[in-house]
Formats: C-alpha cells, sequence, structure tokens
C-alpha cells in the first residue's frame, strides 16, 4: 500500500561520492519521518540518517560531516548525499519511512521499508 524504490546505488572508489534517492508512491495520506538504514554482511541493520518533515536530520556518528540527508516533501522522496565515501560504508541501504495511508488517515504512521540498494565502495 505504501512501496518505497529506492535508486542510485552502486560502485565508487574510496573518497568518492554517491546521492541515493528513494521515492514513496501508493495510497499515501501523509509522510512523517524517512530515513536511510544499512547492513553489510554479517552486521546488524544500523540507522545512517534520518530526517523529520519539518527538516530536522539525525546522523549516525561515522558518517556525520560526510552524509547528507534531504528530502522533497511534494515529491515524497528523500535522499542520501554520500561523500568522501570509505570501505566501511559498503552495504545495503535501505530506505524508511514512517507513512499514513489514506485508508485510515487517524491512526498513527507505520514503518515501510525499500528492498534496498547496493553500495560498494572499493579500489
Amino acid at each position: 500500500q505504501l512501496q518505497l524504490v529506492e535508486s542510485g546505488g552502486g560502485w565508487v572508489q574510496p573518497g568518492g561520492s554517491l546521492r541515493l534517492s528513494c521515492a514513496a508512491s501508493g495510497s499515501i495520506f501523509s509522510i512523517n519521518a524517512m530515513g536511510w538504514y544499512r547492513q553489510a554482511p554479517g552486521r546488524q541493520r544500523e540507522l545512517v540518517a534520518r530526517i523529520t518533515t519539518g527538516g530536522a536530520s539525525d546522523y549516525a556518528e561515522s558518517v556525520k560531516g560526510r552524509f547528507s540527508i534531504s528530502r522533497d516533501n511534494a515529491k515524497n522522496t528523500v535522499y542520501l548525499q554520500m561523500n568522501s565515501l570509505k570501505p566501511e560504508d559498503t552495504a545495503v541501504y535501505y530506505c524508511n519511512a514512517n507513512g499514513v495511508l489514506t485508508i485510515t488517515p487517524s491512526r498513527p504512521g507505520m514503518d515501510y521499508w525499500g528492498k534496498g540498494t547496493l553500495v560498494t565502495v572499493s579500489s
């Protein structure tokens, strides 16, 4: 009922940059916070960054100063600009959104997840 589709992943050399996009679609009444999580093999999924509707953001300590999250509320899209990428940033990046469906507009938001996009940072 609410779909999230990530794009922009790929291979990049250390020190390079990538920009991830995530577009939400479906029977959306509203979207609250959106964020990016990542998971590398053998590791737990971790929060990378999240952003509120109003633009307040929060970052994992490991990416502060290198990554920047933003969103376009009119397009129901969230972005993650990743600079100065390191090999340890290699992971599948998942988009997350807390949203409210039109079919249940009075209910609190629920979390939805994209299928993920792979980011590989290596020489």
